[in-house]
C-alpha cells in the first residue's frame, strides 16, 4: 500500500515540474530527474528517515561539456521533521499549493512559474513563486490583520495576474457578500392545478453591487487576513439584502399553469401565473467575504482569489475601506 502512495506522490510531482516548464527522466529508484535551461534537479518522495538523511547529505553532480555541475535537491515527505538542511523540502501544504497552481497552468495552457531556491542555507527550504519574498511576498504569506469571516486565499499573486492577461500590479481585496439558506413551504391550488413551493437552498448576493454567487458556507473560515489587504464595507444593508432574495426565490419558484378547456368543438387553454407566499418563505443570512485580487493596468480586472473566476463586473470605485 505504501509503495502505491509514492509511486503516485512521484506521478503528483513530475506533473507540477512539468508544468513548470522542467522535463522529467527516470533515473535508479527511489530518484528521479528533472531538468529545465541548464537547472538539474534530482526529486526524493519518502517518509523513511534514513533514506531522507541519506539523500540530504549526499551531493549529486553532473558533468555538462567539461563543467561539474551540482544537482539541486527536492525532498517531498509527508513526515512531520524529515532530517533534510541541505535541501528544498515541499510538505502537504507546498504540495497542495503547487498542485493547484499546475492545474490552472494547465487549464490556461501555460507555464507554471516556479522558483526553487538554491541547495544549502536554512533547514527545509521552501519553492516558492517567483516574486515571493521582501517586498514582493504574497499577501497570503503576511501577518495576520483583522480576523473576518472569509473563503480562503487559493490563487496566488502571480497566478492571478497571468490569468488577468493584462500588465499590471495585483492588490487584495476582501469584498463582502450577504450568504443566505432559505426555506420556502405551501402549495396553491388553481381549479384544478395544485402548485406545490416546498424549496430550500443556499446562495450568496455581492454586498456591494447585488450580484448573485453560487457559495458554500461551508468552505468559510474565521481568522485574520493579510495586513496589506483591503476589507471593504458592504452598501447594501441586511435588510435589504434579505429582500431582495425573498424576491429572487419567489421569482424562481413562480410557476405559469396551463387549464384546457372544452367548448363545444373548440379547445381554449387558460394560463395562470402562480408564486408562492411570502409568508412560507424563511431566510437566515450572515455576512462573509470573498478575497478578490484586483490587477491594475491599462484597463482593472478582478479575479475571484478563491475559483480563480474572473468577475464579470469589477467593483466600484468609490466603495468604502475598514
Amino acid at each position: 500500500m505504501e509503495e502505491k502512495i509514492w509511486e503516485k506522490a512521484k506521478n503528483a510531482i513530475r506533473g507540477i515540474l512539468e508544468a513548470a516548464g522542467y522535463e522529467v527522466s527516470p533515473v535508479e529508484d527511489p530518484f528521479f530527474l528533472a531538468e529545465r535551461e541548464g537547472e538539474y534537479l534530482l526529486v526524493l518522495c519518502s517518509n523513511d528517515q534514513t533514506e531522507i538523511k541519506e539523500f540530504d547529505t549526499t551531493s549529486y553532480r553532473v558533468m555538462q561539456e567539461g563543467k561539474e555541475i551540482t544537482y539541486k535537491k527536492l525532498l517531498f515527505s509527508l513526515a512531520d521533521s524529515p532530517p533534510a538542511e541541505n535541501s528544498i523540502v515541499w510538505g502537504t501544504s507546498e504540495f497542495v499549493r503547487f498542485a493547484g497552481e499546475a492545474s490552472l497552468a494547465r487549464i490556461l495552457d501555460r507555464t507554471l512559474s516556479l522558483s526553487l531556491a538554491a541547495p544549502g542555507g536554512s533547514p527545509g527550504q521552501k519553492a516558492e513563486p517567483q516574486g515571493a519574498g521582501g517586498k514582493d511576498r504574497a499577501p497570503e504569506e503576511e501577518p495576520p490583520g483583522m480576523v473576518i469571516p472569509h473563503l480562503p486565499i487559493r490563487v496566488s499573486r502571480q497566478a492571478a495576474e497571468q490569468i488577468a492577461r493584462t500588465q499590471g500590479s495585483a492588490s487584495l481585496r476582501f469584498m463582502p457578500y450577504w450568504v443566505y439558506h432559505y426555506v420556502s413551504s405551501g402549495e396553491q391550488v388553481y381549479k384544478n392545478q395544485r402548485v406545490g413551493f416546498d424549496s430550500e437552498g443556499n446562495g450568496g448576493i455581492n454586498a456591494i453591487n447585488g450580484a448573485s454567487m453560487e457559495f458554500d458556507p461551508g468552505a468559510a473560515e474565521e481568522k485574520g487576513v493579510p495586513q496589506s489587504a483591503e476589507v471593504v464595507k458592504p452598501h447594501i444593508p441586511k435588510e435589504e439584502a434579505v429582500e431582495k432574495i425573498v424576491s429572487g426565490v419567489i421569482e424562481q419558484l413562480t410557476q405559469k399553469v396551463r387549464i384546457k378547456q372544452a367548448k363545444g368543438d373548440a379547445i381554449f387553454y387558460e394560463e395562470k401565473v402562480i408564486k408562492p407566499d411570502r409568508r412560507n418563505i424563511s431566510v437566515t443570512i450572515s455576512q462573509i467575504y470573498v478575497p478578490v485580487w484586483q490587477v491594475r493596468g491599462k484597463k482593472i480586472v478582478e479575479i475571484n482569489a478563491f475559483s480563480g473566476e474572473v468577475l464579470s463586473e469589477p467593483m466600484d470605485e468609490g466603495v468604502e475601506i475598514l
